[in-house]
């Protein structure tokens, strides 16, 4: 845990400044996680590329047991959120220990999709998999917050973001390669995979700062540390559960990127072997806005931003589901797609580190995250039982006109401040 003190002399760690010089915006801290992010990005979006494909049409599952397997993506690493959150903060700033934890377990399991050619095994290492992002993800943010200047956190979230996203646009381009380059395409990418994800794993043992705290900060003993209680706790701050209730509601009517690129591909009548291309539309304008947007959010509200981002994914929805088709028409999805999330990842990610003290960063990240993840299950499960009655469009109309009302509720529920605060 740790206290703002007037009388500190010296933080609990190196700083990313020197005597006589202004904290930097985007300190050493981030750029390490930007570069363990990116690298594992690169592992995790190979497997992402291809495995619509490798379970719909190698596999022969229907689309509803796709949407279990996309639900299991988003939703299980979110029941144990709320744990690594606490384990980082009540650790006394092993942030850098439990996200380990996390990136070793998911890189574990990407060779063991080799063996995996059910969808009960094929469910179980995924669940394994999103357990480590599910560990890792509240520290990892917790670290950026706490290595940041307040006044920054925006534009520090959207470099992140953008070194994170510079993966998922790798990503892709090398499971294509592999892909058109093996016989054994899915083998192959999937080995490549787990390489790539252990050495994220070594660039976080060797870069990544261990102790990361505040500046002016000092840790208390270990009896002061949170509790799971304290943690739990903070969602009777106005603030932070305003922004926990609109991330669940918005994230209900978030279909999964999978979904999105199988509808563009069907009603673009794009080849099979391009599939694997549809995410670097999205991923080349998330890092392209990711930094400025995030900018903006410091200059301006967080909120509405993360608001005007889930109307720029209505359009996209509405984009799909018009008669426009063709490769014009899918780039303009991707587009949008990639304005989304620019505006709404690191941006929501930010505006949670304000709305919560230092020592509870790993908890209120990981509270938020919580919500959304388990919207975002809900929704793939839902949206994959509607498309398999009546049909993709179909789902994809109801989701829409459900994402619009969340929209307008979300609007009325943030609208009472500019920012959200402290």
């Amino acid at each position: 845990m740790y206290l703002a003190d007037s009388r500190s002399t010296k933080p609990a760690v190196a700083s990313d400044t020197r005597p006589g010089r202004r904290p930097a915006a985007v300190p050493g801290t981030v750029l390490a996680l930007g570069a363990v992010s990116l690298i594992t990005d690169i592992s995790s979006e190979m497997v992402t590329a291809v495995l619509p494909l490798y379970v719909v049409v190698g596999l022969g599952l229907s689309p509803l047991g796709f949407g279990l397997l996309d639900g299991i993506n988003n939703g299980v690493g979110a029941l144990v959120r709320l744990a690594g959150g606490h384990l980082a903060d009540r650790g006394g700033r092993r942030h850098k220990v439990v996200a380990g934890l996390g990136y070793g377990l998911s890189a574990v399991c990407k060779p063991l999709l080799l063996i995996a050619h059910t969808l009960p095994v094929i469910s179980a290492v995924l669940a394994a998999d999103r357990t480590g992002k599910g560990l890792r993800t509240a520290p990892r943010d917790a670290m950026i917050s706490l290595a940041t200047e307040p006044e920054h956190r925006g534009r520090a979230f959207g470099v992140h973001r953008a070194m994170d996203t510079t993966g998922a646009l790798l990503g892709p381009l090398v499971a294509f390669a592999v892909l058109r380059a093996t016989v054994d395409g899915y083998d192959a990418v999937f080995a490549v995979s787990g390489c790539v994800a252990a050495l994220g794993v070594l660039v976080l043992v060797l870069f990544v700062p261990r102790h990361i705290a505040p500046a002016g900060a000092v840790q208390l003993p270990e009896s002061a540390r949170p509790v799971l209680r304290d943690a739990l706790g903070l969602l009777r701050r106005p603030e932070l559960r305003r922004l926990t209730a609109c991330a669940t509601l918005l994230g209900l009517t978030t279909v999964s990127d999978s979904f999105l690129y199988l509808l563009l591909q069907r009603e673009g009548n794009l080849p099979a072997h391009l599939f694997p291309l549809l995410p670097l539309g999205t991923a080349a304008f998330f890092l392209l806005l990711a930094v400025p947007l995030g900018a903006l959010a410091d200059r301006s509200s967080s909120r509405l931003l993360f608001l005007s981002g889930h109307g720029v994914l209505l359009l996209g929805y509405g984009l799909v589901l018009s008669p426009w088709h063709g490769v014009p028409a899918v780039v303009a999805v991707l587009v949008l797609h990639g304005t989304f999330y620019a505006a709404t990842d690191g941006v929501l990610a930010a505006a949670t580190a304000d709305a919560v003290p230092a020592q509870h960063q790993g908890a209120g990240q990981a509270l938020v995250g919580t919500g959304q993840a388990l919207a975002r299950f809900t929704c793939s499960l839902v949206f994959g039982a509607v498309w398999s009655l009546w049909g993709g469009r179909t789902a994809l109309a109801v989701t829409a006109a459900a994402l619009a009302i969340s929209a307008l509720v979300a609007s009325f529920v943030l609208r009472p401040a500019d920012e959200v605060s402290t």
